[in-house]
């Protein structure tokens, strides 16, 4: 989850897309040039360890001006942990 959101703070499209499920991925990640991400939180977490295929992780990701709440889902795909979607809360 850190390294997506330092990922979105970069703009590193590659990544992202990389660290995307392939099930859910997107064609490409569209930024908007005028937001300035200023932290993460993470809230919680569940499952996820290394004796589990899926995980979730809750977290507020800040900007000026405002915030995203999500909770995302992970999968292991070939070991690696990758995004699959998540739920917006608040």
């Amino acid at each position: 989850m850190r390294s997506r959101y330092c990922a979105f703070v970069k703009e590193d499209e590659g990544y992202l897309l990389r660290t995307w499920h392939p099930r859910t991925r997107p064609a490409r990640v569209e930024f908007d040039p005028g937001t300035r991400w200023t932290g993460l939180e993470i809230l919680d977490t569940g499952q996820g360890s290394a004796f589990h295929t899926t995980g979730t992780v809750t977290f507020r990701a800040s900007w000026r001006g405002g915030s995203l709440h999500e909770r995302s889902r992970f999968e292991r795909v070939d070991g690696a942990w990758v995004y699959v979607d998540g739920e917006f809360l608040d």
